[in-house]
């Protein structure tokens, strides 16, 4: 089981919300994951980004991969520079 950190959406539409999850990679998009990392909300003035960074480093130890647009997230958090 290879395991993805990615988001997944929530909201009405036009106006989504995504949570940021550890979900295997097989696992639908809004599907099964397997715990909750966080939450994005792009739709405010300054985008709004909550992460539970014990966890996202946790994860990644364990060899999970963020998705493209989920690691754009963690750059502009700071979260690999903190890690270094």
């Amino acid at each position: 089981m290879a395991v993805k950190i990615r988001l997944a959406r929530h909201g009405a539409k036009k106006k989504p919300f995504y949570r940021i999850v550890a979900a295997d990679s097989e696992a639908p998009r809004d599907g099964k994951f397997l715990e909750t990392l966080g939450t994005y909300n792009p739709l405010l003035e300054v985008e709004e980004v909550n992460l539970k960074t014990e966890r996202v480093k946790y994860w990644m130890e364990k060899g999970a991969t963020p998705t493209v647009t989920v690691k754009n997230i963690l750059k502009k958090q700071g979260f690999f520079a903190a890690r270094s």
